[in-house]
């Protein structure tokens, strides 16, 4: 979005527009939209501005529910938005502290701050960039002075009166018109300033869960959150918000429920032990936490191989940290005999997991000439040096 498309937007006439279109999804329904809108004899950059709100705001309610239906986005900032749900949790933990007013620096359209606000936390919300933070103070305007939104950088924020600090440092530049994912190299506010601020101050750093672990400062809690299957994030706390004895903790929630894993640092891992009757394949938040061990030791399972986070043993226990399969058995690796015995089994529905090995599960399907009515998992990995593949049912979390 550029500044004119902004303007458009910003006015009684878009925002209606915006609220009388709806949900839109599909490119026929963007087609369509345009087309009314412009016979209707409006601006071509109110009808882009418009549309591309709507289309947005339908993809948004996956991330921020009916709260979708009254703010506004970039495409960028939505997708680097914090989802409600994580946000609101990351306030619970500022308000459990005794904090009551954080400064959000790098707030980007106001996920986290939305959180904050929503929990009653006075919110001073900063972005460099000029139509993030106009988005973000339409977001956020429903809180009325309980939160101030500025235009300008991190380090250059007054932070007298405030008790801690948010910040998500690595994806965005000032002065860019849509938020930007940087380089490497070219955090913004650099990491630096970041920890140095985060040893002076309670603080929060969203970082991306890949995030080089030996860069992760002394003292801290790094806490990695997986949603829904997906690793979406690494949280750095410090000061007061860091918890006593925390090193390292990994955060799982499937809808509604959530579990956590913690510990005073890295675990290390079990032995490797022969392949049992369930594989466990431990959520990203865990691997990356590197708390395999203690989930190991939960399950009474070992290793399949040094190095590969998959897991094994014989009890039938499921946890909310892993991914449990039922094994049916070992199958040559072999492609043409592999497709050879699925089509004798009759699956034609597979899906297929891998660790340790260099395969294409999509290309591999093609060649397995699947056919028939039942369904199973296929993992491939590595036991004893030598890739293997194992034929196996999902276990679901009520067995």
């Amino acid at each position: 979005m550029d500044l004119a498309e902004l303007h458009a937007l910003l006015t009684p006439e878009g925002l209606r527009l915006v609220d009388d279109l709806g949900e839109i999804g599909s490119t026929d329904d963007v087609a369509a939209a345009v087309s009314r809108l412009r016979r209707d004899g409006h601006s071509p950059d109110l009808v882009s501005a418009v549309v591309d709100q709507a289309r947005l705001r339908t993809r948004a309610r996956a991330k921020f529910d009916t709260f979708a239906g009254r703010m506004l986005f970039t495409r960028a900032g939505l997708e680097q938005a914090t989802r409600l749900g994580v946000a609101a949790r990351h306030a619970a933990r500022f308000r459990a502290a005794g904090i009551e007013r954080v400064a959000d620096l790098g707030c980007g359209i106001g996920g986290d701050a939305l959180g904050m606000a929503g929990l009653g936390l006075n919110v001073l919300a900063v972005d460099a960039d000029e139509v993030t933070a106009a988005l973000a103070a339409y977001n956020l305007a429903p809180f009325g002075d309980a939160v101030a939104v500025q235009h300008g950088r991190a380090e250059d924020t007054d932070l007298s009166g405030v008790d801690a600090v948010w910040l998500d440092p690595a994806r965005r530049t000032a002065g860019h018109t849509e938020t930007t994912r940087v380089g490497a190299g070219d955090w913004s506010p650099s990491l630096e300033w970041v920890f140095d601020l985060a040893e002076r101050m309670p603080a929060g750093i969203k970082l991306g869960p890949a995030f080089d672990r030996a860069r992760i400062p002394h003292g801290v809690e790094a806490q990695w959150i997986s949603v829904d299957g997906s690793t979406i994030e690494l949280v750095v706390w410090s000061g007061i918000l860091a918890r006593p004895g925390v090193a390292r903790s990994a955060l799982v929630i499937r809808g509604d429920s959530a579990a956590e894993l913690t510990a005073p640092a890295d675990s290390a891992d079990e032995p490797v032990r022969t392949l049992g009757e369930f594989i466990h394949e431990p959520e990203g938040a865990v691997i990356r936490a590197r708390l395999i061990g203690e989930v190991a030791r939960e399950l009474e399972a070992g290793m399949v191989a040094p190095g590969i986070a998959y897991l094994t043993g014989d009890a039938a226990v499921t946890s909310p940290f892993v991914q449990t399969f039922r094994v049916r058995e070992q199958l040559p690796f072999d492609v043409k005999r592999l497709g050879a015995a699925l089509r004798e089994r009759g699956i034609g529905t597979l899906e297929i997991k891998k660790r340790g090995v260099d395969i294409d599960p999509a290309v591999l399907r093609t060649k397995l000439k699947l056919r028939g009515d039942a369904s199973a998992t296929l993992i491939l990995t590595k036991m004893d040096g030598k890739r293997v593949a194992i034929l196996a049912d999902r276990v679901s979390a009520t067995t």
